[in-house]
């Protein structure tokens, strides 16, 4: 029996109910039998019932609450998901439709074809999003024609059942509690299958669909820069980065996590960063920081923070774990006097810590930002468009924010593929997602009349 903890109180109060393997096996067949009536039908007046209950259902929101101890962004979570569901209502069918009957290089042959939705795709999602990242995949593989089956982390499954009631019954998605095992034991029972979560745990996930012989799309890790440039305004970059480091307590794969500034302006920059930062309060307190949603997560921000102190950075705001109700909590931490020797500038931190370090100019911005094994996105802020995006074009990551920050958090029309270690396969944003879920079937026809198909002059001997 697994008992899950409540991030606000560091209490137990929900037990993990897992099913069987079997149960499991016999829900995935069960899920299989309803994809054929699901494709069969116009699956837009479905989503759209889930989309407005899942927009204003008040139970969904308390357990996310509960899941994550933070309201601001539950409430966002709940609104871009709702979004999500419209989005995909209105540009699935286009997408999907059939082409146009088109002739081939050969005379009198035609080529047409169609989107094929995988029967069944698989869907492993992480903690810090539950909501959001256990829908951003599902919702469009839904609109494809497909079953889902969700498998959100055992961190965070008090959401499930309040969202489960909410599925309309012609719906085929299944969410299910558990842990590892129960992700593993899914693998083999899908046609695709998507995971969000962190690289070791993704490599697992690899090998076993590729045992299991079916793709897998993976977004993983990210240690997203932040380069600001001579010349950016650096009040509102400051802002900027800010959020785009602290927002959901900097427990997002797309949150800033290392700050290139160049020398003229960075002391200038740390001081406004510092300044707004020390600012910025818990949700305790009545502040916008939320508590540490995986206690183990603890121990990397720690390690983090105690090796960037002992190899020689200044500590500008917060820099502890606190403890506030049973809760642990990590305020806004600036550093400066950082490199790239330290963990806080190499390794995933998945928390609010900001170390700032000086470059020269923008050749070696973009060199520090490269230096990664990571390359999900970045930012960029300079003086003008035009030279902000000169830069960002020299960035090995899959989306760039230009003079803003973590806008991936909250713009999913921008298709983009994951660099490095971030991850592999189609893009989870843009119209380009939705493809993930299909396999393309052409027909190649003969419409030649008479004796003298394309082949005619093979059958005598010719070329």
């Amino acid at each position: 029996m697994t008992q899950v903890r409540n991030p606000l109180t560091g209490k137990p109060d929900h037990v993990l109910c897992p099913p069987s393997a079997a149960h499991l096996a016999s829900a995935a067949a069960g899920l299989r039998e309803a994809a054929a009536a699901w494709r069969a039908t116009d699956r837009g007046p479905a989503l759209t019932r889930l989309a407005q209950a899942i927009a204003t259902d008040d139970a969904l929101l308390e357990a996310l609450v509960a899941d994550t101890g933070r309201t601001g962004e539950s409430l966002l979570e709940r609104q871009i998901v709702a979004g999500l569901i419209h989005r995909w209502v209105a540009q699935a069918p286009a997408l999907l439709a059939a082409p146009d009957d088109a002739p081939a290089s050969l005379p009198g042959i035609v080529v047409g074809g169609e989107a094929v939705p995988y029967e069944l795709v698989g869907v492993i999602s992480p903690w810090n999003l539950p909501l959001l990242l256990g829908m951003i995949d599902a919702v469009p593989a839904l609109a494809a024609g497909c079953a889902v089956i969700v498998k959100p982390s055992e961190v965070t499954p008090r959401f499930i059942e309040p969202l489960m009631r909410l599925v309309p019954e012609e719906v085929p998605l299944l969410l299910v509690e558990g842990d590892g095992t129960t992700g593993a034991e899914m693998v083999p029972l899908v046609d695709a299958l998507v995971f969000t979560g962190s690289v070791p745990t993704g490599r697992k996930v690899a090998q076993a669909a590729a045992r299991a012989f079916v793709p897998a799309f993976l977004e993983l890790g990210g240690k997203d820069p932040a380069i600001v440039l001579e010349g950016a305004d650096l009040d509102r970059t400051a802002s900027a980065i800010l959020w785009g480091a602290t927002a959901n307590a900097g427990q997002s794969c797309q949150s800033i996590e290392r700050i290139y500034v160049e020398r003229s302006v960075h002391d200038e920059f740390v001081d406004l960063l510092a300044a707004k930062a020390g600012a910025v309060g818990l949700t305790c307190e009545g502040g916008p920081i939320g508590p540490i949603i995986a206690a183990d997560q603890v121990e990397v921000i720690e390690r983090h923070l105690a090796d960037a102190v002992e190899r020689g950075a200044r500590v500008h705001t917060g820099g502890v774990v606190e403890e506030h109700g049973g809760g642990l909590w990590c305020r806004p931490t600036v550093l400066s006097g950082v490199d790239h020797s330290m963990l806080v500038m190499t390794e995933e931190t998945f928390g609010p810590l900001l170390p700032v370090m000086p470059v020269a100019d923008a050749d070696e911005a973009v060199a520090m930002a490269n230096d990664s094994a990571y390359g999900l996105s970045a930012a960029v802020f300079a003086a003008d468009e035009t030279g902000a995006r000169a830069v960002a074009a020299r960035l090995q990551v899959g989306a760039v924010s230009v003079n803003d920050a973590s806008l991936t958090a909250l713009v999913h029309e921008g298709e983009k593929n994951s660099f490095k270690l971030s991850g592999l396969g189609g893009s989870r944003m843009g119209k380009a997602s939705i493809q993930r879920f299909v396999r393309r079937r052409s027909y190649l026809v003969n419409r030649s009349q008479g004796a003298d198909p394309w082949w005619h002059n093979t059958e005598k001997g010719e070329n």
